[in-house]
């Protein structure tokens, strides 16, 4: 994500055309359009299959690129940060992206952890690390319950609820904002512009604007008063970091604590009311729960592919030739659902943890980030099906609508029944009187 209209100017070379790219370009795979929205899964398979383990593509208007979707390929791309760099300014194709291209948030060259190399990413990403590693978890769940219960509160008498609206996209942006010390009446805003930002449309670097001015907002707040915050942390780390920087970082993991977060809880509860496997432990939960979330970063994983890698020199990679400053499409579900790797794709995930849903190598997912998520989206689950452990879907499941994004996977909506319950400070409406 930036707040740079365009970083062609920044002064790397951009001047190889699109065919001189890659003349195999001519038929690529174009990765957008509505066949990734219901079951991306097939089509994975289908462009593995025809194409191998390292693809062409093209992106939203006709961008070329690379599809890596074999998991040994994103494991080597992932593990090689030399070859395989972030600094998008390293892309060959600048020429051909539009200043309103919708997915330039993704790759619009800033100095954010996102997009640092070596010693400075080092540097970037120890402070991150640190200053989540300070945020104590059990605390941190004693918290995403207390959530949890408030929002169950306020729909737990109607019997019905939209779980992703209600509940799962509200919880991990309530829960950060905690650990930011931040005003929980600056979230919903929040919450709806991470989103935008999130879905290719022509909005998306709007609402990004938006996220990056709410972010100057509370870094200048918490230089003027620290507290016990992530935030405050940052600004105190011994790395000494920028004020900027420190805006453009907390961009980076408010995003990739929110949406993600919020449709692998969503995907969660989706397999544990669709899946025979589950039903038999509902009324009890706790027992699967663990299972089901990691199923699902194996087999529904909230972030399907990532934007990327940028090939610092020529090289080979699945069979395929490289060009210096190509793109390379991190097919993160699609590597985690490759045949050569897992025989047993359709047998359950156990516990096997080997997925690729947080990344990989120096670019991966910062520690403890992942666990930070584990604890929201578990403590989340889990006290729904305590608190409602008659909950089931209200329509049919293959009506169930996806978002339509070819980088996150999350459903539309989770409408749900159940029985109504009461908080003990509620009061059930009284029956109506009988006719006489």
């Amino acid at each position: 994500m930036t707040d740079a209209p365009h970083p062609a100017d920044a002064g790397w070379p951009t001047t190889t055309t699109a065919a001189e790219v890659d003349p195999t370009h001519a038929e690529a795979v174009p990765l957008y359009g509505p066949r990734f929205q219901q079951d991306p899964a097939a089509l994975y398979g289908e462009i593995r299959r025809l194409h191998g383990p390292v693809a062409p593509i093209l992106l939203d208007g006709g961008i070329p690129a690379w599809f890596v979707s074999g998991y040994r390929e994103v494991h080597q791309v992932t593990s090689d940060s030399q070859l395989f760099a972030r600094d998008t300014r390293r892309w060959n194709a600048w020429d051909r992206v539009p200043a309103d291209w919708p997915l330039l948030p993704f790759v619009g060259y800033n100095t954010s952890i996102m997009f640092t190399e070596g010693a400075e990413h080092q540097r970037r990403a120890g402070a991150i690390g640190d200053a989540l590693a300070a945020v104590d978890q059990f605390e941190l769940r004693s918290h995403c319950e207390r959530i949890a219960d408030r929002l169950i509160d306020a729909f737990a008498g109607s019997g019905k609820a939209d779980l992703m609206a209600d509940y799962a996209l509200k919880i991990p942006l309530l829960v950060v904002a905690k650990m930011y010390g931040m005003p929980e009446a600056d979230t919903p805003d929040l919450v709806r512009d991470i989103a935008i930002s999130l879905d290719n449309g022509s909005d998306a670097m709007a609402a990004h604007l938006r996220v990056a001015a709410t972010m100057r907002r509370l870094v200048a707040g918490k230089r003027a008063r620290p507290g016990p915050d992530v935030p405050s942390r940052l600004l105190d780390h011994p790395a000494g970091l920028a004020e900027d920087d420190i805006v453009l970082d907390l961009i980076v993991v408010t995003a990739a604590a929110q949406q993600p977060t919020a449709n692998w809880i969503g995907n969660t509860i989706r397999l544990m009311l669709t899946d025979a496997r589950f039903a038999l432990t509902l009324s009890g939960g706790r027992g699967s729960v663990g299972q089901a979330l990691n199923e699902v970063l194996w087999q529904d994983t909230p972030t399907q592919n990532f934007l990327g890698r940028f090939a610092v020199r020529d090289t080979q990679l699945g069979g395929r030739r490289i060009r210096a400053g190509d793109l390379m499409v991190l097919g993160l579900a699609a590597a985690n659902a490759d045949p050569h790797v897992r025989p047993d794709a359709y047998s359950g995930a156990g516990g096997n943890h080997a997925h690729m849903s947080f990344g990989h190598g120096e670019h991966g997912c910062p520690y403890p980030a992942p666990e930070v998520a584990e604890v929201i989206a578990k403590a989340t689950v889990e006290v729904l099906l305590d608190r409602l452990p008659d909950v089931s879907l209200a329509v049919p499941a293959e009506s169930l609508v996806w978002r339509p994004s070819v980088w996150m996977r999350g459903l539309a909506a989770l409408p749900v029944e159940f029985t109504p319950t009461y908080a003990p400070n509620q009061v059930a409406p009284m029956p109506a009187p009988a006719p006489w």
